[in-house]
C-alpha cells in the first residue's frame, strides 16, 4: 500500500542524521574474502511511533479511518531514524564485521572460518534473536 505523505512531510522539520558514506562502507569490505548481505525488509515496521504523532499518518479505506502505530515508509524522516537506530544497535559491530546503511546490511569476514564465527557470536545472535545474557 502507498499512502502520499506529500503535505505531511513539507509540514515535518527535517532530521539531520546522517547516512553512512556510501564509498566508506565498499572500502569496508573490500579485503574481505566472505560477506553475507542482509535487508531487513520490514524493519521500518518495527519501530513505534510516538503515540502524538500516530493520527498524523491517517488514512481512509472504505470510509473508515486508520493510521500507523508503527513508522511508515515514504515518510520523510523515516531513513535518518532507521539508520539512527541501527547505528546504535550495532554500534559495538560495525567497522569490525558488520556494514550498515539503512536497512541494508553486510557481514564481513577475511576467511570462511572468521565468517561462521562471527554469524555464531553472542553479540550478533543476540541482537537478531532478541535474546540477552
Amino acid at each position: 500500500m502507498c499512502i502520499d505523505y506529500t503535505d505531511l512531510n513539507k509540514a515535518c522539520p527535517r532530521d539531520a542524521y546522517p547516512l553512512p558514506n556510501i564509498d566508506r562502507l565498499v572500502d569496508g569490505v573490500v579485503d574481505n574474502k566472505v560477506l553475507n548481505f542482509i535487508y531487513a525488509y520490514s524493519g521500518y515496521n518495527q519501530i513505534p511511533m510516538a503515540t502524538t504523532d500516530m493520527k498524523k499518518t491517517a488514512f481512509i479505506i472504505d470510509n473508515t479511518n486508520y493510521f500507523y502505530k508503527v513508522m511508515s515508509f515514504g515518510l520523510k524522516n523515516a531513513s535518518a531514524t532507521y539508520q539512527r537506530l541501527m547505528d546504535k544497535v550495532f554500534s559495538h559491530l560495525m567497522g569490525k564485521c558488520v556494514e550498515v546503511y539503512v536497512n541494508d546490511m553486510v557481514v564481513k569476514s577475511p576467511s570462511h572460518h572468521q565468517h561462521a564465527q562471527d554469524l555464531l557470536m553472542e553479540a550478533w545472535f543476540g541482537i537478531v534473536t532478541g535474546i540477552s545474557e
